[in-house]
Parts: C-alpha cells; structure tokens; sequence
C-alpha cells in the first residue's frame, strides 16, 4: 500500500476542466489564489484554471484518490495535511464562509453542482485501488507477452473450458471479491479429483473467467462447498462414463437480488447470472481441482450442460411451497441445489385438463430415463412449467399429493424389466420378477417450478447413481 500523500495546508480546490461546473468557477479560483491561501489540485489539465505555481496537477490521481474526492469542485480546509472540513459544488455562501471573504463570483448563479471526480470514475477505480491500496492476493502472477492474445494465451495454458474466458487481471479479482464478506484467503474445500485446497481468492478468479459479476461469488463459493462434499461425491461424478455434471438451482432472495431469470429460457442461454454461476463452478473443478476431460473427466459422450447449468426456481407463481422450503429451509434464506444431471428432456402434454391425466402421463414419461428397465437407482429434476402446475393449482393439489400420486403411476412389473424379457437382454435380474419395483428411489424426485407462461412442456432432468456408489442431492446456504 503506498503512503497517504498530504495536502498542501490553508485552503484546497479540487476541480477538472471536464467539468462544466469547474470551468465556471475558474475566476473565482483565481480570485483566491490572489486574495488568500490557496492551492488548487487539478485533475486533468495541468494548465486549469491557470499556467501559474498554486496549480498542482494530480497526474496520477493520488491525492483525489487517498483524500476521498467524489466531487469537484471540492474546496476543502487543510490543517497538518489532512482536511479539517470541505464543501462541494459551487455555492457563493459556502465558499464566502470557507475563505473568509466576500465578493466572490459576484456574476456566478448562486449555487451549481459538481461533476464525478475522475478518481471515482468506473473506468479507473480498479486500476487505482490496485495501485494505491496494494494486493493482499496470493495468486502465481502470469505476464504475457506484448503481442500474445489474451484469448489464445489462456486457451493454450489450459484454463478455458472450450469457450473464451475473461482475463482474471489482478483489479478484476479484487472487484469480484467485493462481493462477499469472506476473506480471500479463507479456505472454502478441497477440490477433487487432485484434492487441491481453494480459497475465497481462487474463487474469484475463476469466477471472473467465467463472467460472472461480484455479487454472484456468493452463490459460487456456496455452490463448490456443496460439491466438495462427501454427499455429493465431486470426484465420481466426474470419473463416471455417465453424461452427468453439477446441475446448480437457487432459492430464496438472492434470486432476485442478482437478477436470476426463473422464467422464460430459464434452462437456455440469455441470462447473465444463469449463465456464468454453474460455468464458474465447473472452471474452479477444472482449473484448481485438475477435473479435466480425458483426465479423470471421463464422460463416454457428455453433454452440453457440462458448461454449467445453473437457473432458479419461481417461487412467487407456484402455488405450492419452494424446493427449497420443502428440504426444510425458511423461505427468507438463499440456498443452491446441486444435483448430479444431465442435459434437459422435454415432458409434452398439451391435452391433459385434469390433474389425474397429467400425473399418470408425466409418469409415462419418466419412466424411459436411462432405461425403462432400470429401477430405483436414478433421481430426477422435474421442471414443472406455470401452464403445467396450473392442473394442481386449480384441483388443490400441494406437493405431497403429487408426488404420492405420481410415484404410483412409477410402480414396475418386475416380470416386463428382468433381463431377457422381451428380448432385450438388459434388465434386471431374475428375483424380482415377482415384485412391482419403483423407478425411484424414495425422495428421488425433486419438483422445480419454473418457465415461461406460455406453453405446455415441462422438463425432467435425470440423474447419476444415488446413494453411497453415487451422489446424493446437496442444498446448502448462500451466505454473504
């Protein structure tokens, strides 16, 4: 961190000719350079308002930036370097008072406002915070070389998960973690599969790669700390031949807050937010955990959602209670969902009127996921759409009966799914031919409400193996 420069003692004007204000006043400033004490710091123009010895050009911006400038004009007192009082913009009874003298800007408008200090400027504050403030980060420092494209370089270092990534320079990281409470160094897992510890920091570097804004790292960091989990079992996820990786869905406030889109597209592209959180988490396993296709990523095929796929539920147009209050949370409290998926099926049904016909239908239709003849092994997402939920709404349906009556309409005959049946020689074995299997296992369906209002489609998202050879559906709390 460098030092805090003093100011000049007596009086102090802070302007910029970029400033239709402190271009106004630029008599009065020579009016008291003549008659009293005063220095004049300018911020642009080494030449404004005046080419004379009481003009100091802050050329780095050093003394707006460590004197908390936000305005100019700024008129301030100084006494020992530091300012004992200031006032802003331009008023006549204001400076009158501050210098001690009448008269001043007799032709002025009483008053005017001023102009944002270029040491608050967007443009620059993260330039100026790095080099003022000084770096608590840790991070290894990679120069490129002057005809390197940032792209190309990041690509061929490995970092990218096939798409292009923001340069994490280091004003970027500090940016991105202004959006939690948390301290850069602070641990938040140890990432499989090399079992590497990542921090807050490593966090947010990757979490500017990814694109996301600040105040998303806080679903991020929640998001790895779900699937750093034993539960969740990151590692296996990634070793399975399975087209499987983390499917991330938010509750609670922050939805909201960030600006997640829970309605039209909310599994497509669009949305910024929905877009970056599950990539962000998906390049912290690959940059920091070593999780990289043809690494211990052994997907036979994959899918696209491997990116990331990340979206929120609507919870103000379902008639029923959140997913994330149906797992026991309160509804003031943000939480992620991780679940082991894969990419989005369509669930068509543009005829049924009556809660009964959607439910056996819905039924019907997630019976194929993976394959008709396997049982009791896989969970799914069910994206129940607005039109869709409206059969439930309106018989009064909440999400125990639902869920009861549809997990009859998933009872097997074990006789049609035993290997060899019909045949086909996958299946299950021979013992339970005599019994009704269920295709879930018990609370292996999970209901999302979300989606545009206009359309009958719903979605289901299949999982990987549940339980202690698989993963087990993760939510943790967003916490700041």
């Amino acid at each position: 961190m460098t030092d805090k420069p003093a100011l000049p003692d007596g009086l102090v004007a802070v302007v910029k000719k970029d400033c239709p204000t402190c271009v106004l006043v630029a008599p009065v400033l020579e009016d008291l350079a003549a008659r009293a004490d005063l220095t004049v710091i300018t911020q642009d123009d080494p030449t404004f308002p005046a080419d004379a010895d009481w003009v100091v050009h802050d050329d780095d911006l050093a003394l707006s930036w460590h004197h908390d400038i936000e305005t100019v004009p700024t008129l301030l007192k100084v006494k020992d370097g530091s300012a004992d009082d200031l006032t802003v913009g331009w008023s006549r009874e204001q400076w009158e008072e501050f210098a001690g003298l009448d008269g001043l800007g007799k032709d002025l408008p009483d008053w005017r406002p001023g102009c944002g200090s270029l040491s608050v400027d967007p443009t620059l504050t993260d330039e100026l915070s790095v080099r003022f403030s000084g770096s608590s980060l840790t991070s290894r420092r990679i120069e490129l070389a002057a005809l390197e494209d940032d792209w190309e370089a990041m690509w061929d270092r490995g970092w990218s998960d096939g798409l292009p990534v923001v340069p994490p320079t280091e004003a970027r990281v500090l940016r991105m973690l202004e959006g939690t409470t948390r301290a850069a160094d602070d641990l938040v897992a140890v990432v499989p599969p090399d079992l590497v510890e990542c921090t807050v920091e490593k966090v947010a570097v990757n979490a500017v790669m990814a694109g996301c804004k600040p105040e998303y790292l806080p679903v991020v960091i929640a998001a790895l700390e779900a699937a750093c989990t034993d539960d969740f079992n990151m590692h296996g996820l990634l070793a399975t031949t399975m087209p499987v990786g983390p499917v991330l869905f938010v509750n609670g406030p922050i939805r909201n807050e960030i600006g997640m889109n829970s309605g039209l597209n909310l599994l497509g592209q669009g949305n910024r937010a929905n877009s970056t959180i599950g990539r962000a988490l998906q390049l912290v396993i690959r940059n920091v955990g070593g999780g990289k296709p043809g690494g211990v990523d052994r997907g036979t095929q994959g899918n696209p959602s491997k990116y990331g796929l990340c979206f929120a539920e609507d919870e103000e147009g379902s008639p029923w209670d959140s997913y994330a209050e149906s797992r026991g949370f309160s509804s003031d409290v943000s939480t992620v969902t991780l679940f082991p998926g894969e990419g989005p099926r369509l669930l068509f049904d543009q005829k049924s009127r009556s809660p009964e016909s959607l439910t056996k239908h819905l039924g019907q239709m997630l019976v194929p996921y993976a394959s008709p003849r396997m049982v009791m092994q896989f969970e799914t997402i069910l994206v129940m759409s607005p039109e869709h939920m409206a059969r439930y709404r309106d018989a009064g349906w909440d999400r125990a009966r639902f869920l009861e009556e549809l997990n009859g309409h998933l009872l097997l005959k074990g006789s049609d799914i035993v290997a060899g049946a019909d045949g086909i020689e996958e299946g299950m074995p021979e013992f339970v031919a005599e019994m009704d299997l269920p295709k879930h296992p018990p609370n292996g369906i999970h209901v999302v409400h979300g989606g545009s209002h206009a359309g009958l489609f719903s979605s289901a998202i299949g999982g990987w193996v549940t339980g202690e050879m698989g993963s087990v559906t993760v939510t943790k709390e967003i916490t700041r």
